[in-house]
């Protein structure tokens, strides 16, 4: 008997003319570690719900079909039934906190049990050591990192003794060195326990680390593949899908190895490394000319600046300087100082002591939305940003408020949609969108006003592929044509490689690195003290001997040629 089983499902919410799901059919067996993958809307967050009973109980909708939990039929449980079935851990771990506690979050569960108090306890010391969270299990779930917040997460569905655990994008908001922590947690988990585990996440080359059973692709509501991860990604399902692939797959691909005669593409050290290295070497020889940026007056400089919270310095005497037109990546560990900088540049907050200069102006003295005008600014939860009901008018919001034409806005608003993938949403109510769709509609409403900076806090969470390369792109286009200075503030390894000039990483609010991004990700020190970690590539040009800066530039112009 599987632990799950979906006997062709079909499903439809009711805000939608069409249907999500088509004709779904799959089984996952007991002790499995499955990875569902797809592009944003293409159905697998609808799986996990259905799964888990979010739908059709909370979220309405018609489906068809059967769906099977432990071999029993999920449309006679109810919720809470089935949160016996399956523990799930959200991908905004906040929204699931209910203890004011870590202590109380974890024993939640076994308190509306009227579990034995004397039980409730131990169960609840057993998970939080488990779980290396003793030493927080007094402070608020609130105030924890990212990577300790999921840890409460999953203390408190494990105890329920539900042998299915469901993570839905459980990297979508670590760091790189957390992100792996989870993965190895998770793994461990599933090893010591026996239990199943299903991962909803589009950062395959993060994800395929948990060393994965099965792969299963859906796009359009469809499953285009479900299989062994070897097979797929040697199949064309994940970039037919929309999906991007380890890059080291990528790097293989086109440098020309023939994908299909490697049997076991997940596993690095299995391959035959003089081979590839020969076709990687031919490949490099290829690569263009590095072109350079001419140096340019700072449009933005920090001089001298300090700043601390009540309880916490942050920065102090911090100095930098960021040329007009340049792409910037500022990178680091959560609880470094990177959103601390944003709102301090942006006056959300006043420095304690030093100067912050826009054009050689000195910003003291400049209101938030005097600032606003010459800086624009995307923060990482899109909840705290959207005042509007509907896609359109929050977009064009900003342009309103400025006096233009309707004809001018219209015209503005209906191009931004369309870079953004949001034209065919754009009468949507803001409430139909999921966490990533939001994200798209806070950026465009930022972008569209086009500012001389602009500072994008974590701009690809929750984007797929797709998404993140055509709202790169644009964002890449509008600082070479526009002659915007772009901050990105981010934990996206890709991204950072891939479109910035220029990598800052902050620790403890001190600059310990600023260099070339492909220089930052080959060096496994600074990585480490960072709390990032080296792509694929990395352990590609190590297994075979190659220049690891070289292969990353040259993977770099390639994508940049495919747009």
């Amino acid at each position: 008997m599987p632990a799950i089983e979906f006997q062709k499902v079909n499903f439809k919410y009711r805000v939608q003319s069409q249907a999500t799901l088509h004709n779904v059919s799959f089984a996952f067996d007991y002790g499995q570690k499955i990875i569902i993958a797809g592009p944003s809307g293409s159905g697998k967050t609808t799986i996990g719900h259905l799964i888990n009973g979010l739908i059709p109980q909370s979220v309405p909708g018609e489906y068809s079909g059967s769906i099977l939990i432990n071999g029993k039929d999920a449309a006679k449980m109810d919720i809470f039934q089935l949160s016996f079935e399956v523990g799930t851990v959200l991908q905004d771990t906040d929204a699931q906190f209910v203890g004011m506690t870590v202590a109380e979050d974890a024993a939640f569960l076994l308190e509306n049990e009227n579990t034995e108090h004397s039980q409730l306890l131990a169960q609840t010391e057993n998970w939080l050591k488990e779980l290396n969270l003793e030493a927080l299990k007094k402070h608020s779930p609130q105030e924890l990192s990212g990577g300790q917040k999921q840890r409460v997460s999953m203390a408190g569905v494990l105890s329920s003794d539900s042998k299915i655990l469901l993570f839905d994008e459980p990297l979508a908001n670590l760091d790189p060195a957390s992100g792996r922590l989870a993965i190895q947690l998770i793994a461990d988990l599933q090893k010591k326990l026996g239990l199943t585990v299903i991962i909803i996440e589009h950062r395959l080359e993060e994800a395929l680390r948990i060393q994965a059973d099965k792969l299963l692709v859906i796009d359009h509501g469809k499953i285009i593949a479900n299989d062994i991860p070897d097979r797929v990604l040697t199949s064309a399902a994940v970039i037919s899908a929309g999906l991007r692939e380890p890059l080291y797959i990528t790097a293989m691909r086109d440098a020309g190895v023939d994908l299909n005669k490697i049997a076991h593409i997940t596993d690095l050290a299995s391959l035959d490394h003089q081979a590839i290295k020969r076709q990687l070497s031919v490949w490099l020889e290829k690569k263009q000319p590095d072109k350079t940026k001419k140096s340019r007056e700072p449009i933005l400089s920090i001089q001298h600046l300090s700043f601390a919270y009540p309880k916490q310095a942050v920065f102090s005497d911090l100095n930098l300087t960021f040329p007009a037109g340049q792409m910037t990546a500022i990178v680091g560990k959560n609880g470094s100082g990177k959103s601390t900088f944003s709102n301090l540049v942006t006056g959300f907050l006043k420095p304690d002591s030093g100067r912050i200069l826009f054009d050689n102006q000195p910003l003291d003295g400049q209101s938030v939305k005097e600032r606003a005008d010459k800086i624009g600014y995307v923060l990482q939860d899109p909840n705290q940003m959207i005042s509007q009901n509907i896609v359109y008018d929050e977009v064009a919001y900003g342009l309103k408020l400025r006096g233009l034409s309707d004809d001018q806005i219209q015209a503005k608003t209906r191009t931004m949609l369309e870079v953004a993938g949001l034209d065919n949403m754009r009468h949507w109510p803001i409430s139909a969108l999921s966490f990533g769709q939001k994200k798209r509609v806070t950026i465009a409403s930022v972008l569209v006003l086009a500012p001389r900076v602009l500072i994008l806090d974590e701009p690809t969470a929750g984007q797929d592929y797709l998404n993140y390369r055509s709202l790169m792109n644009f964002v890449a286009e509008l600082n070479r044509t526009q002659d915007c200075s772009i901050i990105v503030i981010t934990h996206d390894m890709h991204l950072m490689l891939e479109y910035t000039d220029r990598a800052i990483a902050l620790v403890d609010g001190q600059v310990i690195a600023d260099m070339a991004p492909a220089e930052l990700l080959n060096d496994p020190a600074l990585l480490k003290r960072a709390s990032l970690a080296p792509t694929s590539l990395y352990d590609l040009a190590e297994s075979t001997g190659l220049d690891a800066v070289a292969l990353s530039k040259r993977l770099v112009q390639e994508e940049m040629t495919r747009g």
